[in-house]
């Protein structure tokens, strides 16, 4: 049992130098309070009872529980701790956020507690990223160098390097996504390639790769020409099913400047050509933006000037039901005057029932509540802006101690 939690331990030692407001606790000894005369309700609760409490706590309040005393330390430890913690639906997704410079500085946000957590990822080490997560685990790929690509837990810090897959292909445009199984913890990946046919604008090969944690194998599920649109940075799996936004490269400037394709990952199949699976977004977009809240297919997009498409005059979330879109809410103008009027001043990712919000221009983050329908800003971003054309970006994951690569 030693072995199997030593890595737990090492993980608690991690984050608990990451975390900060850690002195709260530097008043109980190690004891728990034995010399105190008065009765504490810690010493009379059984382990399993007392388990249970702490797994409701949010999960930087666990990392400092674990440092009240050694009974502490051990229970949320345990892999029964684990288990239980893993049962708790009280946890929200946390927002990393970090800098475009050639060092990095990041920090994560906790939207239950309100504070900003000063956490060191480093598998980050350029800006130019593609980033894709679901149910604790993060998934990075290097765009300038291909062989980058890691699957890690951001809180423990456990990461797994991935080989590239095999005739991977160097592409002008790549987009991943990942998967996981929340009860057997296996994962899926996919990489979307897209590369322009040479000497012809208007044709785009597109490529999938997936990739399977329990045969360790990558395969490549399919490969097609595209003519007049092409694959971007935007996928997302949902139900087993690959999503991807696509642009248009025809001429002129078309009603819609994007659409959805759809891959079916656990059949390999696209029943035909990707584009005959083509879905219209639901209004002129400047940019879209793609995650999966509780498999359901969400898109945050830039909703373009009707005379001036590719200048942003709001921004609207949207739910794919079925082939049909409905409208979930649009960002009221007091919050979107804050992001500018280029057609891609925005990230947005988001998992359970939050979605993130942020401008690339500055460390400001927005977050939307998709089932009380509220916006709020999150607090200040202690990330500072100390080069004149320094951007911002982020990802969303879910705060988890039991998922491992």
């Amino acid at each position: 049992m030693e072995g199997e939690t030593s890595w737990i331990n090492d993980c608690y030692d991690d984050v608990a130098r990451d975390v900060e407001d850690f002195d709260s606790f530097s008043e109980l000894s190690d004891e728990c309070n034995k010399e105190n005369n008065a009765i504490s309700l810690d010493l009379i609760l059984p382990d399993d009872l007392l388990e249970r409490i702490l797994a409701y706590l949010p999960i930087a309040s666990i990392f400092r529980a674990g440092s009240v005393c050694k009974r502490w330390r051990e229970i949320v430890s345990s892999r029964r701790f684990l288990w239980n913690f893993s049962r708790v639906l009280s946890q929200k997704p946390w927002y990393f956020m970090f800098t475009s410079s050639d060092e990095p500085v990041g920090y994560a946000y906790d939207p239950i507690l309100r504070k900003w957590y000063g956490i060191d990822l480093p598998w980050i080490e350029t800006s130019n990223l593609s980033i894709a997560s679901s149910c604790g685990l993060v998934c990075f790929m290097d765009n300038d160098r291909r062989s980058k690509l890691y699957v890690c837990n951001p809180i423990t810090k456990f990461c797994k390097k991935l080989e590239e897959p095999l005739g991977l292909k160097i592409a002008d445009y790549s987009a991943l996504a990942i998967s996981v199984d929340r009860i057997a913890h296996g994962y899926t990946i996919s990489i979307v390639k897209s590369k322009e046919v040479p000497g012809n604008f208007f044709q785009w090969d597109l490529t999938i790769y997936t990739y399977d944690s329990d045969t360790r194998m990558w395969l490549t599920s399919w490969s097609e020409v595209m003519t007049g649109w092409r694959s971007g940075h935007e996928s997302v799996i949902c139900g087993g099913v690959l999503y991807v936004l696509i642009y248009s490269t025809g001429g002129g400037m078309p009603e819609n400047r994007h659409g959805l394709i759809t891959y079916n990952l656990s059949s390999r199949s696209s029943h035909g050509l990707l584009i005959m699976s083509f879905i219209p977004v639901p209004c002129p977009l400047t940019c879209g933006r793609l995650m999966n809240l509780k498999d359901k297919l969400v898109m945050v997009g830039g909703i373009g000037k009707p005379d001036r498409p590719d200048i942003i005059k709001g921004i609207g979330i949207w739910i794919l039901n079925g082939r049909e879109w409905q409208e979930m809410g649009r960002m009221p103008h007091k919050y979107f005057q804050g992001f500018g009027e280029l057609d891609d001043v925005f990230g947005s990712s988001g998992t359970d029932e939050l979605i993130y919000i942020q401008s690339y221009g500055a460390p400001a983050l927005l977050v939307f509540d998709m089932n009380l329908k509220q916006w709020k800003w999150s607090q200040k971003c202690p990330v500072t802006k100390r080069f004149p054309l320094q951007l911002f970006t982020g990802f969303c994951f879910e705060p988890r101690l039991e998922i491992e690569p």
